[in-house]
């Protein structure tokens, strides 16, 4: 990382395990998800909660990937999807992801969902869960 990039700063000590320190002594590591400032999270998860589409949702997992290394993947869960937390999101391990974000993230995206229901039924559609209906 350049000096000229802002990064995320560093969480207070003994609050979170994103392991921030180790991922920039590794000279070899993948440091985008550092680009995600606090301000640039507050953006993003603003951006998650006013989704408008299924492909707008995976217009910006596809975004998250390249630009910042979160893999992200939204399916139903195993159980019976009677609301928003029925639905599966789970982001991988990324060294340098707060844990804070890795939580903020399924919130705003579950919110999003909540506020557009149809893209949840989009979204069970695309796994066959409407088909035998």
């Amino acid at each position: 990382m350049t000096s000229s990039v802002p990064i995320r700063q560093p969480c207070p000590p003994g609050v979170c395990d994103c392991g921030r320190e180790r991922l920039l002594a590794n000279p070899g590591g993948d440091a985008r998800i550092l680009l995600l400032t606090r301000s640039e999270e507050k953006r993003l998860l603003e951006r998650l909660e006013s989704i408008q589409s299924l492909a707008d949702l995976e217009r910006l997992q596809q975004r998250m990937h390249e630009q910042l290394g979160i893999r992200l993947e939204i399916a139903p869960g195993h159980n019976e999807v009677r609301s928003m937390r029925g639905i599966a999101i789970h982001i991988d391990e990324l060294p340098g992801l707060c844990r804070k974000t890795r939580q903020s993230i399924p919130a705003a995206i579950r919110r999003g969902l909540e506020k557009h229901p149809e893209i949840a039924y989009r979204l069970l559609d695309a796994h066959d869960l409407f088909r035998d209906l």
